[in-house]
């Protein structure tokens, strides 16, 4: 009986794993080089480096960025996009620029299909979902021969009003997948998102069309070389939304796992919030890549149900991330007399200049190492002793265009990079009506602790949280997480034409429909759980809220509709600052989540100091221009009741966290580091 509980996390830089033992309580980390040719290698290399053998595993989950990276950079496959005839533009004519009317600069995002691959198929459905004229299937089946001559690599299917009957996409996969063989990649738009706004949900298919096979493809070819080790267990996924399911699952819906890469650190940043009390968190997750900023808002991660990428909607549960190009990979240089940062970066290979694997610019990790806040000889668990001279070097060719010694343009480098972090924070709080000052800032990455501070600093934020593996916390929040399963139904209904028993009614049908889904996940009935939501908005406005239900039931109450306008408003003042109580509303579309609880491992307590002493040693860093002699401490010498103060630089397998003068540390009873202002303290 195995007992080892394994998750990864694909960065753009590195790959992370943690392992929990759940015989000793024990969890480990390991990490190694993100193989952008080919991720399974780096997968299965950090794997390694933790486990004798993938048949030693009980539970394996991760998180990828395969249909990400295929999207943000533009190489998934040709897609044909078949669309009722006569309304075949709307993808195209898409949604004006709502938050950006007087932009001068604004520009359309570049549409995925281009409009000579959109083809127009007869047949139409009424809003109600009655049929009003049948299919042409004749249309179907030449539009599936010009996808065989013209290369076309997926097909995505978008028809008018399918989320109220879905009967014409279902007919034409059944032609389509005749004509070009079962394995071919048909995305219907009502399985990728069964809500209302036809552009949206064809540009949900649309997108799970051109990333789905590029999925399907990494995660079979993942499987079958861990099976091929002796994997006897299901390789899981972690979804946009916070949950996981099987690969086989992911497979069908591959829209599910676009963002997933980033997501668990959200997941684990609520986890701490459990354990710690803390119910307000601002989580900023720094690789090698990209700075993700996520929250943890009253104990639960901020999840919304539709997503942008570069401009581009997606209708699906997602965790709210902001990201923005700014990791310790991101290449510096000059523009029109200025300094910028990202968001380019350089990667794994050939990375920052002081990887020594060609590369030659300057980057965030060249600045701090320049700057002495990273130890040469340990980076990166130690695979990698870094090149000073060559970041040196680096540095000082950029600070020659601007007349700067090498240390003031690290400096100079590193401040750039945290102006446009804080931006980014700024943009997901402030922006929303959120004060960063109410919450604690949680570092995580491998170079998320390197900056928090500074990035608190500059926020008012007084508290920071360095958790425990912090390189690999995004990992360790997919050993916290739960088979997660979303259903919607579109149910528009003003409140005086409500049938109480009506709703109640599609609720428990779609709360039998997840226990269906569940079961298909391998999760057993005493282990499911459900939970119910509807989307409501004020009477003909356009946006909605989605307020939380406490049972499919709920609706039959004789208050119902007075207890859930009151939700309503309420959430409305957090979100707008205003609310209108009393005011007619409209309730939108039913969402039901079914959960399936596969275990997590035990909250581990962190050793107590025996002594206010630990072993550490005294170098120079800079900090402001001016060199302080500065405390260099392994993490693993620092045990719960443990103080010390800034400067000082922490150092572990995973990420280096870096602590300037005025802040004073704490550890916790389960490792965290706590770190606060001296005038906070």
């Amino acid at each position: 009986m195995t007992s080892i509980r394994v998750s990864m996390d694909i960065g753009g830089t590195f790959t992370d794993v943690v392992t929990y033992d759940e015989q000793t309580g024990a969890f480990s980390a390991g990490k190694a080089s993100t193989t952008p040719g080919n991720l399974s290698d780096g997968v299965l290399t950090g794997l390694g480096s933790v486990v004798d053998s993938p048949a030693d595993i009980g539970f394996l989950v991760h998180g990828t960025t395969q249909g990400l990276n295929a999207f943000l950079e533009r190489r998934g496959v040709p897609v044909l996009l078949l669309a009722t005839d006569g309304v075949q533009d709307s993808y195209h004519i898409a949604r004006g620029p709502r938050t950006r009317l007087y932009d001068l600069h604004y520009r359309k995002p570049e549409p995925l299909v281009p409009r000579r691959d959109v083809v127009g198929i007869g047949g139409r459905m009424t809003s109600d979902g009655t049929e009003l004229s049948s299919l042409d299937e004749q249309a179907v089946r030449a539009a599936a021969h010009t996808a065989a001559a013209g290369g076309h690599g997926a097909i995505a299917v978008a028809f008018l009003f399918s989320y109220a009957n879905p009967s014409h996409e279902l007919r034409a996969r059944e032609i389509l997948l005749e004509e070009l063989g079962e394995d071919f990649t048909v995305s219907l738009s009502h399985e990728a998102a069964k809500e209302w706004r036809e552009y949206e949900r064809t540009s949900s298919a649309v997108v799970e069309a051109y990333t789905g096979p590029i999925v399907r493809r990494y995660l079979l070819d993942l499987e079958q070389r861990l099976t091929d080790q002796g994997l006897h267990v299901p390789l899981h996924v972690m979804q946009s939304s916070g949950g996981i399911l099987t690969a086989e699952s992911a497979r069908r819906r591959p829209l599910q796992t676009l963002l997933s890469g980033p997501v668990g650190g959200a997941i684990a940043c609520a986890e701490l919030s459990a354990v710690s009390s803390r119910p307000n968190l601002i989580g900023i997750d720094m690789g090698g890549t990209s700075f993700d900023v996520s929250l943890i808002v009253d104990g639960e991660p901020d999840v919304t149900a539709e997503a942008h990428l570069e401009g581009l909607p997606m209708l699906m549960s997602v965790v709210n991330i902001h990201t923005v190009g700014a990791g310790g990979g991101s290449v510096a240089w000059a523009e029109a007399g200025g300094l910028r940062v990202g968001p380019r970066s350089a990667g794994a290979r050939p990375g920052p200049a002081c990887y020594g694997r060609g590369g030659t610019e300057p980057t965030v990790t060249d600045a701090n190492l320049v700057l002495g806040r990273i130890d040469p000889e340990g980076f990166a668990g130690g695979q990698l002793t870094l090149d000073v001279d060559a970041a040196r070097t680096a540095v000082a060719g950029l600070g020659s265009a601007f007349g700067l010694s090498d240390v003031a343009m690290a400096e100079g480098i590193c401040d750039v990079a945290n102006s446009k972090m804080a931006q980014a924070i700024r943009t997901i709080t402030v922006s929303r009506g959120i004060e960063p000052r109410d919450s604690s800032m949680v570092a995580f990455g491998g170079a998320g602790p390197m900056h928090a501070v500074f990035l608190a600093a500059e926020l008012g934020i007084t508290e920071t949280i360095v958790p425990r593996f912090p390189g690999a916390f995004s990992a360790w929040g997919m050993l916290q997480t739960r088979i997660r399963k979303d259903l919607t139904e579109p149910y528009f209904r003003p409140e005086a034409d409500l049938d109480a028993a009506d709703m109640a009614a599609h609720l428990r049908r779609m709360e039998d429909d997840a226990a269906t889904t569940l079961a298909g996940e391998g999760v057993q009935p005493e282990h499911r759980t459900v939970s119910h939501a509807v989307d409501i908005r004020y009477a003909e406005q356009e946006y909605t809220l989605t307020v939380p239900l406490e049972s499919a039931d709920e609706s039959s109450g004789e208050r119902f509709l007075a207890d859930v306008a009151e939700r309503f408003a309420k959430m409305h003042e957090s979100r707008y600052g205003h609310a209108n109580l009393g005011a007619p509303i409209e309730l939108v579309t039913l969402r039901t989540t079914g959960w399936g609880d596969l275990g997590k491992p035990a909250p581990q307590a962190w050793p107590v100091a025996s002594s206010p002493d630990f072993a550490h040693a005294v170098r120079p860093v800079v900090f402001a221009g001016e060199q302080h002699d500065t405390v260099i401490v392994h993490r693993d010498v620092l045990f719960s009741g443990h103080r010390l103060s800034g400067p000082a630089v922490i150092v572990e397998a995973t990420a280096t966290t870096v602590i300037p003068p005025g802040y004073d540390i704490t550890v916790d009873a389960i490792g965290s580091l706590i770190v606060r202002a001296q005038s906070e303290v």
